[in-house]
């Protein structure tokens, strides 16, 4: 299996290991949220009651995550209009993705609590994954490598203008 270098990946994975002491309690979401640097921090829309964040570790391009915009655990302590306005993000958001990347299909969802699988799981949030048939082609399967096509940065550009239409 190949190797590829990423340090900033290690501080990532062992910021939230078990037992590790972290310098608040707020999320990384929350501290993205507070930042207001939303090109640094990858937020490329802001609503009353959520955002929308590029993943910085995507399974694919484009890949975002629908954060709720209070710092909650549990999916059920969302409110109505937290839900509402989720849901309504999460279809804007497919749309400004099927006009800038063209996918074939999405995978949209989430992990709730650490058993689950949720890497963050002190904020609930909401993954949309664009698709195409063969995404999962050789690269993963034979040499343990994603390969997302575009700069991070050019893509939050374009998703930033399409989101804020």
């Amino acid at each position: 299996m190949k190797r590829m270098w990423s340090p900033w990946r290690s501080q990532y994975i062992q910021s939230f290991r078990p037992g590790a002491k972290r310098k608040s309690k707020e999320s990384l979401f929350r501290s993205a949220l507070r930042s207001r640097d939303d090109r640094k921090n990858l937020i490329v829309w802001r609503g009353e009651h959520c955002f929308v964040i590029m993943n910085r570790f995507p399974y694919n391009s484009g890949h975002v995550m629908i954060v709720p915009n209070r710092q909650i655990a549990d999916v059920q302590d969302l409110t109505g209009a937290e839900l509402t306005e989720i849901m309504q993000t999460a279809m804007k958001t497919m749309k400004a993705l099927d006009t800038l990347m063209h996918p074939q299909g999405y995978n949209f969802g989430a992990n709730f609590g650490r058993a689950a699988g949720a890497g963050i799981d002190e904020h609930i949030h909401f993954h949309v994954v664009p698709r195409w048939n063969g995404d999962t082609n050789f690269m993963p399967v034979f040499s343990d490598t994603k390969v997302i096509s575009e700069d991070m940065k050019v893509t939050w550009d374009k998703l930033r203008k399409l989101l804020d239409k």
